[in-house]
């Protein structure tokens, strides 16, 4: 006698196991597509995306390199961003009011991991082009996300795959973690970014997710080392540098927390005075559009004045000039640090509620100069605090602790830094999210896909 095949596990509503839910979500024939369709849309859009960075790369390099050498001057003059942020705030205003889509979600929003309409994606491109080489203070990684969405869709449809609520998402968030690994060249990041951004279990996400990496980045103190105690050797995949980061002690420990309290407190006026341009420029877009991003070039040219520096520190997104401070952060005098925290500062909000573009890059630079502005204190050093402040401000404006880590290990090449990266972003996120809120964003025209029915996809990581 045939015994009867096992059927799956009851919960007591009723309902099946997760395991056996995902099971038969696998088994489906519309996820395998999309799956296939995923991993046949990353080459496309990865190149795509490649081409818009080099694009962007190099037309920033003509404005701001090659057009100030052919006429004379070492670095770009003082007064180089009021022309070419005057054009930025036209093209932006122009793209805002007449192309669909406003050319993307305003910077002060967050970032969206819902799929762009493939209609949108001229006007996202375009403004893109005209804020970031011309001198906004915002990174790629916000347009390049709409543009891998918004590229999968349309592969999507000439392809016929079927356009339900649930392959619009999927082939969205695929497309978009294909831009971002184009952009970090780390494909964990970008999946760790998106789920952050999507807001996958909403805040029970994050309530869950803060003691695992705070507990977990303490004890690894155990593993790297804490002043005397030199560690417990475990197998590792890490490759040895050839420059030995230094040990942690208990002074880094100290001078971390604080420097993640103060910079929650200092960065969090500076996206909610972001949203409160954006709320501005909604009543008049084109003019004070305009308006705004003068003000940011006058905060860049304000500081070449002040400190004798090319006004290329305050201006444009400083993902060059972060790899000049940490090469060198000795050349920077104390007054400059100041200098271009306050301005960079100022010309960020003017730029989060203005022109296109994302609020990564930015952030990260603004939590290196806090770091090299504050590693004298005693005990303290350069690797230590710039690990800490930019771990806190990118978790202090984006709102994503753990995309926040991975970001600095990034960076710095090395995990040796990762507990005070963490607790770092830990003590950051929390500080910001229990500090007041007042601004709201304005509705903005998103042209994003939304098939009939649909709820669309969500939009989260948005302070």
């Amino acid at each position: 006698m045939t015994e009867p095949s096992p059927q799956p596990v009851e919960r007591p509503s009723g309902q099946p196991r997760e395991a056996d839910r995902l099971r038969q979500l696998l088994r489906t024939p519309d996820y395998l597509r999309v799956l296939v369709y995923s991993a046949l849309i990353g080459v496309p859009v990865s190149l795509v995306a490649f081409w818009v960075l080099v694009g962007l790369h190099e037309l920033q390099h003509v404005l701001w390199a090659e057009i100030p050498h052919h006429l004379g001057w070492d670095t770009a003059p003082w007064w180089w961003p009021l022309p070419l942020l005057l054009i930025a705030g036209v093209l932006v205003g122009l793209i805002a009011t007449r192309m669909t889509g406003a050319g993307g979600h305003i910077p002060a929003g967050g970032l969206h991991a819902g799929a762009t309409a493939p209609a949108a994606l001229p006007g996202v491109v375009l403004a893109a082009a005209a804020s970031l080489p011309l001198g906004a203070v915002l990174g790629p990684e916000a347009p390049l996300i709409a543009l891998g969405g918004g590229l999968a869709l349309l592969f999507r449809r000439l392809t016929r795959i079927p356009g339900t609520p649930q392959t619009t998402a999927l082939l969205g968030a695929a497309g978009a973690a294909a831009a971002i690994a184009a952009i970090f060249g780390n494909p964990l990041i970008a999946a760790v970014l998106l789920i952050e951004v999507a807001g996958i279990g909403g805040p029970q996400l994050f309530a869950v997710m803060l003691p695992a990496l705070l507990s977990s980045g303490v004890g690894n103190l155990i593993f790297t080392g804490f002043g005397n105690w030199t560690g417990l050797e475990t197998g590792s995949l890490n490759i040895t540098l050839p420059t030995p980061l230094p040990r942690l002690d208990p002074a880094d420990v100290l001078w971390t927390i604080l420097i993640a309290l103060a910079l929650a407190v200092f960065l969090n006026p500076v996206m909610e005075a972001g949203r409160g341009v954006a709320a501005f420029v909604s009543g008049a877009v084109l003019p004070r559009t305009v308006l705004c991003a003068l003000a940011a070039a006058a905060c860049a040219a304000a500081y070449a004045l002040i400190t004798g520096r090319t006004p290329a520190d305050v201006a444009l997104s400083g993902q060059a000039t972060l790899g000049e401070l940490a090469a060198d952060p000795h050349a920077w005098a104390i007054g400059a640090l100041l200098a271009v925290l306050l301005l960079k500062s100022v010309a960020y909000a003017l730029c989060l509620g203005s022109l296109r573009g994302g609020a990564i890059f930015p952030a990260i630079f603004l939590g290196a100069a806090a770091g090299v502005l504050l590693a004298p204190l005693p005990g303290l050093g350069a690797v230590p605090a710039m690990a800490a402040g930019m771990a806190a401000s990118t978790a202090a404006i984006m709102r994503l602790p753990v995309s926040s880590v991975l970001l600095v290990v990034l960076l710095l090449g090395s995990t040796a830094m990762i507990p005070l990266a963490i607790l770092a972003a830990v003590i950051s996120f929390i500080t910001t999210e229990l500090l007041p809120t007042g601004s709201t964003l304005p509705p903005t025209p998103h042209a994003k896909e939304q098939p009939a029915g649909a709820g669309g996809p969500t939009a989260a990581g948005t302070p």
